[in-house]
């Protein structure tokens, strides 16, 4: 297993298993297979110790992950709160902040079903 950033790569095609590390997607790690020439389809326990250096050696001159990355986005997230904005205070209800409709498809924000008992007659 090769562990670059961190993080264990597990033994799948290097297009994929870069995507394992935080911040890095498809096209990115498309990216990194051009820049360090190595063939994107080859599976991570063939590569060399070379080719592991280079892959980490891009990565980290390049591209901002997992801590650094995690710490970054907390902040921006913070900053909306601290100066009141309507996507701060969604953060802060735990409401879906980019427009998504709250009526029927926010489970996962919203959490479990709380049914409201309703008045008595």
């Amino acid at each position: 297993m090769a562990r670059i950033a961190g993080v264990d790569l597990p033994n799948k095609a290097v297009k994929i298993a870069l995507t394992y590390i935080y911040g890095i997607g498809r096209v990115s790690a498309e990216e990194i297979c051009k820049k360090t020439n190595i063939d994107p389809e080859v599976r991570i326990n063939t590569l060399s110790a070379d080719d592991i250096a280079l892959l980490r050696k891009v990565i980290e001159e390049e591209y901002k992950i997992e801590g650094h990355l995690r710490t970054e986005v907390a902040l921006n997230i913070k900053r909306l709160m601290d100066i009141g904005c309507y996507r701060g205070l969604r953060h802060r209800k735990g409401l879906p902040v980019r427009g998504q409709r709250t009526k029927t498809n926010a489970r996962t924000r919203k959490g479990k079903k709380k049914t409201v008992a309703g008045k008595k007659k």
